[in-house]
């Protein structure tokens, strides 16, 4: 492909010429402590059954189910209680005739005893309780083995590494566990019109944002992150400062200088350094000229210089990529269904994507533009947890309608959940 040439792709075409690249995957063993957010490299089988034993669900008495038949409300029967057991403890007794052991929630069923009377189903006194209903075989008790059996699969490779996940490999005693290694990322932000954050603003200058929150999107990930500066404005500065990332980082993005024009150095870098471009214009706004090559396994993201397309080209072509090369079996954004809650007129010959703020409400999730959302919009994107997803070749939107939205942030709906 021509990387003069900018004959603009769908947005699904961009993502998969991105997921058809060859990816090597490679394995690591870390400690449990630190495997949170990594990718599973291998099946995690049961190393025993769960539960271990019988066991009871709750706090009650542990009875023999043949002993209760005939209970009711008018013939009330009586238990003599021999033993009192919590979680952890077992009962060395075995229960005969009208006999029962108090015990608490996670402890072993006793011997002799197949059901569970919960307190509440009670009437005590010092050392007996009464029923007044029966009770079935096995009523109330947890099987040994019903939840997992020694040798099941319980996660499977290519998971990421929740606390759940954790959770689950503590409980059959995974110290070490094998994930894949997660790439890392060089930051480049390009421009001869970028300050850094400290400096003064200057006439016809901005400060450099976009490069901080690429730098902090890949650390959401658990990503090591190295930052470049590209000290001179010429292509030869440019195609050095690009090696030297490529030569230690799995990605490279960089920031601004993608846009048509005489200053664009980004085709003749990708060329010098061998790379195949992927696509150099998608039919999406913002962000209508991500371009992204691909090299000796590695991928070259020049995402827009505009803040806002920069963020939308990191969510829709950087994130899948990543969880690729980690070997994740999710890859892709979560999209969900919600009302959106304001016009939206503006015509949409490519997909457009807004930013925005999704709600969880009584009465269903709503989604509202977060803000000012021009290309170049920052602000928006701060109070913002989300992306809405309108269709190319449509006139715009209502309020009412049902639109896509792609969730940006895992923790969505924690601010707007109401119980």
């Amino acid at each position: 492909m021509s990387v003069e040439k900018r004959n603009p792709i769908s947005v699904k075409e961009a993502i998969s010429r991105i997921m058809k690249q060859n990816v090597e995957v490679q394995d690591t063993k870390v400690s449990l402590e630190d495997s949170l957010g990594h990718v599973l490299a291998e099946d995690i089988v049961a190393t025993y059954d769960i539960p271990r034993f019988n066991k009871s669900p709750y706090d009650g008495f542990a009875i023999r189910s043949e002993d209760s038949k005939g209970a009711s409300g008018y013939h009330r029967v009586h238990f003599e209680v021999i033993d009192h057991i919590g979680a952890g403890s077992v009962s060395k007794k075995t229960i005969a005739k009208n006999q029962a052991v108090r015990i608490m929630t996670g402890a072993e069923i006793p011997k002799g005893a197949d059901a569970v009377v919960m307190f509440e189903q009670t009437v005590e006194s010092e050392t007996t309780f009464s029923i007044r209903k029966p009770f079935k075989h096995l009523e109330n008790v947890s099987l040994k083995g019903e939840e997992t059996r020694t040798g099941d699969i319980v996660l499977s490779k290519g998971m990421h590494i929740t606390p759940g996940v954790i959770a689950v490999l503590a409980t059959y005693g995974y110290t070490e566990v094998r994930v894949t290694k997660k790439p890392s990322v060089a930051v480049i932000a390009t421009g001869s019109e970028l300050l850094d954050v400290s400096d003064e603003l200057q006439p016809g200058k901005i400060r450099n944002s976009n490069g901080p929150m690429i730098k902090a999107l890949a650390e959401k990930f658990g990503l090591q992150v190295g930052t470049y500066k590209i000290q001179q404005d010429n292509l030869e500065s440019s195609v050095g400062v690009i090696k030297e990332a490529l030569e230690s980082h799995d990605i490279v993005i960089t920031s601004g200088g993608v846009s048509v024009g005489d200053f664009d150095y980004l085709p003749k870098i990708y060329e010098a350094v061998e790379a195949d471009v992927l696509f150099n214009k998608v039919a999406q706004r913002p962000g209508s000229v991500t371009t992204v090559a691909f090299v000796h396994s590695q991928f070259l993201f020049g995402l827009s210089g505009n803040p806002s397309a920069c963020f939308t080209g990191f969510e829709l072509y950087v994130k899948p990529a990543v969880n690729m090369m980690m070997g994740a079996r999710s890859c892709y954004p979560q999209i969900i269904k919600a009302t959106l809650m304001e016009d939206f007129e503006k015509a949409n010959p490519f997909t457009r994507f807004i930013r925005a703020k999704v709600t969880l409400t009584p009465a269903g999730t709503t989604v509202t533009p977060s803000g000012f959302n021009k290309s170049g919009a920052v602000v928006a994107i701060a109070h913002a947890n989300s992306m809405i997803m309108l269709p190319g070749g449509t006139r715009g939107f209502k309020a009412g309608h049902t639109v896509d939205v792609i969730l940006t942030e895992s923790n969505a709906f924690e601010e707007d959940l109401i119980l």
